[in-house]
């Protein structure tokens, strides 16, 4: 029995002393990395009510405007754009109108009106994290849209693939 045992410690010695041989004073690792598209797109809270109450004699209603607002956009891809759109069509003779400031290598459209159908607001925004951007709203009015009671519309800014 001695006789097997010595064999198989032998083995045992190999195996530990080949192992402690093989180990140096480096170490290797492979660390893999990724990141992925970003495009994110906040404001800052709601803009105070437009009010229409006044007019010059013999003129349209003077429009309401609000600037009390901010966005701000992070992108790490090419050619993105801001559009800009509400939920449900404004009253016959009335226009909700929106203009984004545009980060430093982005382009604004200026004061674009808002409908039901996205419109391009802000374009050529490329990888870049901007914060406090002004957004400007504008109420506009006939005299023919007569009286509108307080209403609200939802207005929807989304960051999407566009022309760089």
């Amino acid at each position: 029995m001695r006789k097997s045992f010595i064999p198989v410690l032998a083995v045992i010695f190999a195996v530990v002393l080949g192992g402690v041989a093989m180990a140096g004073n480096t170490a290797n690792q492979t660390v893999s990395f990724e990141v992925s598209a970003i495009n994110e797109l906040s404001v800052s809270g709601n803009p105070a009510a437009l009010v229409i109450d006044s007019a010059t004699a013999g003129s349209q209603p003077t429009f309401a405007t609000d600037d009390s607002t901010t966005y701000a956009v992070t992108t790490n891809e090419e050619g993105r754009k801001i559009t800009g759109a509400i939920d449900s069509a404004m009253p016959s003779g009335v226009t909700l109108k929106i203009a984004l400031v545009a980060p430093t290598d982005g382009t604004s459209a200026g004061s674009v009106a808002l409908g039901v159908d996205a419109v391009d607001l802000v374009t050529g925004i490329s990888q870049l994290a901007a914060s406090g951007k002004l957004i400007t709203y504008r109420l506009d009015a006939s005299a023919a849209a007569g009286v509108i009671e307080s209403d609200t519309r939802t207005v929807t800014l989304t960051l999407t693939a566009g022309v760089s």
